[in-house]
């Protein structure tokens, strides 16, 4: 597996069913609205799911910046895995794993797994407040999905 100094986890339990969870990641009609931490908007330029297909889009942040991702597929076993490769800086590799807890409940763990202690330590001091962020729009997108 990875060294523990080179990755950034992040665990949360959904109370929804783990096929509406993957959606919520792999269909970019949905995987847009919740993307990002507090106040980020996104435009996808290409969405490309499957193994070595890109996700290219920008980040439109609060403070009016625009910050462009890069990231290839890896791997994609539905509806339990989804790993990329973040080409854009910084560059790390992202494992997201979806664990059926029971009919309407699905466990996430998101892993970001950096190539070096010290590129993993920069990005530690702000990283795991952010993915909070990124789990709570996504809890609200998935309530949103399963009104419609």
């Amino acid at each position: 597996m990875t060294n523990s100094n080179c990755e950034i986890v992040t665990t949360r339990i959904l109370n929804f069913p783990r096929q509406i969870v993957y959606r919520a990641w792999t269909e970019p009609e949905h995987l847009k609205n919740w993307w990002g931490p507090n106040g980020f908007t996104n435009t996808f330029h290409e969405f490309d799911l499957r193994v070595g297909g890109k996700w290219n889009f920008i980040m439109h942040g609060p403070d009016q910046a625009n910050y462009p991702n890069e990231s290839v597929f890896v791997k994609i076993v539905e509806p339990e895995l989804l790993v990329w490769n973040h080409l854009s800086n910084p560059v790390f590799q992202i494992v997201a794993e979806f664990e059926k807890m029971a009919a309407h409940s699905t466990k996430v763990i998101f892993r970001m797994v950096f190539g070096t202690p010290e590129e993993c330590e920069r990005l530690r001091s702000y990283a795991p407040e952010k993915n909070e962020e990124n789990f709570d729009r996504l809890e609200a997108e998935l309530q949103k999905m399963t009104v419609l």
